[in-house]
């Protein structure tokens, strides 16, 4: 409804570019309708709020080259306003291999930055349509599994943070990414030994944690950390959340 259609056709002159337009049914579904129309040995996504660093592709295409046995290669992104000025963050760990038990932890693979082949997405059927939010976080979950990722420390996209987007219902995503990890586990026992239910289920409900004591919902907060204990007694993180939470406090009154 913002002239992106107009502005789409005005390119139509080159036979590379090829314009698709349906009624909403879900970032998902939109996905998979530009993924079974494209034609390409790699596939890329870009959202409309987000930005690709100028020679993202061609970075890209030489990285496969010089790794024939990755699917996935990524990179870093870099946070800016609606008007494209930089904001602070953006950074995190990530990695590269056979990634899944780190990515159960946190998603790491920041959609707009990625390149994948063709046959990965094929393999996996695309999307998951009946996912509403962090359908990217369900995806790679499921592309770990079949495939191998290269981390490329190149800040190669551009997240633009606005108070309106689908990303900024925090709670919504939260819950989103529970049932995702919960349906992976159930589909893929193959990750479902012990020690790693345990330390996912922990670093989960201590991150909820962490957000709903900065929202001052103190009582959700730590019935998240108590779960959290509960999945890894032994593990540090929850410790170290409830120091941060009770600083938090402190430092409030």
């Amino acid at each position: 409804t913002d002239g992106t259609a107009d502005v789409c056709r005005s390119y139509l002159t080159d036979p590379r570019i090829r314009f698709l337009q349906q009624p909403n049914r879900g970032q998902a579904t939109a996905r998979n309708v530009g993924l079974r129309e494209s034609r390409s040995e790699f596939v890329c996504f870009l959202d409309s709020d987000n930005l690709w660093a100028p020679g993202k592709l061609a970075a890209q295409l030489a990285a496969f080259e010089r790794h024939p046995e990755v699917d996935v290669v990524y990179g870093d992104t870099r946070l800016i306003d609606e008007h494209g000025s930089a904001l602070p963050g953006g950074q995190m760990n990530r990695h590269s291999g056979a990634i899944t038990r780190k990515l159960l932890l946190s998603n790491f693979v920041t959609f707009n930055t990625a390149m994948t082949r063709r046959t990965l997405l094929d393999k996996i059927g695309g999307l998951d349509e009946t996912i509403r939010r962090a359908d990217d976080y369900d995806l790679w979950l499921r592309a770990s599994a079949r495939g191998t990722f290269l981390y490329v420390p190149e800040p190669w996209a551009s997240y633009r943070v606005m108070a309106d987007q689908i990303s900024s219902d925090k709670e919504g995503r939260f819950e989103s990414n529970r049932r995702i990890i919960e349906k992976f586990l159930r589909e893929h026992p193959e990750f479902a030994d012990a020690r790693t239910v345990g330390e996912t289920w922990s670093r989960f409900y201590v991150r909820r944690a962490r957000y709903r004591a900065s929202r001052r919902d103190l009582r959700r907060a730590f019935a998240d950390l108590a779960v959290a204990w509960r999945h890894q007694p032994l593990s540090v993180q929850p410790w170290r959340a409830l120091a941060r939470i009770a600083s938090l406090t402190e430092s409030r009154r």
